[in-house]
């Protein structure tokens, strides 16, 4: 009996710290912060943080203000500071202006992976980068400027040019819904002049579709190579929002850079 009851305490002791092993590996994934870009919002990465959570991974779909370069990643650093453990942080378009600028000295920031998205070298802006190269026709596609008190100004797509323009390769009612929906940029934003980029300092990924255009696929390639880029994934007739039209491609590249962390 005694004999029992000791293989019973010793198996118990086994399987709890197996639990406690398992439960361990979930902590140390990292936490993964999605950043929009213009015109999108968070529901844009839908797709992506499906699979990120069935994989275990935790999520945080930062609502990116869209107001200025700075304002924009001090808002996303205050969120990387409120994570406890490592964080992969992941930029959508200026978005990628905003993680290349956000992570001000957060140690616990491993790694960036750029969605069609700008990567900016000091002095850069979005303006100057995607008409670096021909391909971009995001410019006759701008509804009239909003007026702020402010001064400045905000920035959408026409709804009837948002489909073809920014999301050509989503279904019709779904690119409706992301034009009804979609969130302003400023004008000053997109023409603000990047910081010191974090991409020189940290690993970085690149995925973007080759019929993007918003950010032409040469300045894309271009913004990979310079930043010695991991791994770059390019997607056929992808359109500029590739993590709503392909957000398995999107969501496995984010993991492969999560699993580099340590």
């Amino acid at each position: 009996m005694k004999k029992t009851l000791s293989s019973l305490a010793a198996t118990t002791l086994l399987a709890g710290a197996a639990m406690t092993q398992q439960a361990a590996a979930v902590e140390a994934k990292p936490t993964i912060i999605l950043v929009h870009g213009a015109f999108a919002d968070s529901s844009s990465w839908d797709g992506v943080i499906a699979k990120l959570q069935k994989d275990g991974y935790s999520v945080i779909g930062a609502a990116n203000p869209l107001r200025s370069v700075k304002t924009d990643a001090d808002y996303v650093a205050g969120i990387v500071k409120s994570v406890t453990g490592p964080v992969i942080l992941v930029g959508h378009s200026y978005g990628g202006s905003v993680i290349s600028a956000a992570v001000q000295g957060n140690s616990n920031v491993k790694g960036l992976v750029y969605v069609a998205a700008f990567a900016p070298e000091s002095g850069e802006t979005a303006v100057g980068l995607s008409g670096k190269f021909p391909g971009s026709s995001l410019g006759p596609t701008l509804a009239p400027p909003v007026a702020l008190p402010s001064g400045g100004k905000d920035l959408y797509i026409q709804l009837a040019k948002f489909h073809d323009q920014f999301a050509a390769d989503v279904p019709t009612l779904k690119a409706q819904q992301m034009a009804a929906g979609q969130r302003p940029v400023t004008d000053a934003a997109l023409n603000e002049a990047s910081p010191a980029p974090a991409w020189k300092t940290l690993p970085s990924w690149f995925i973007y579709g080759k019929a993007d255009k918003n950010i032409p696929a040469a300045a894309q390639d271009f913004m990979a190579k310079r930043a010695k880029s991991k791994k770059t994934v390019v997607i056929d007739g992808a359109s500029h929002v590739v993590m709503t039209s392909h957000p398995t491609e999107v969501a496995t590249l984010i993991e492969e850079a999560a699993l580099t962390v340590k």
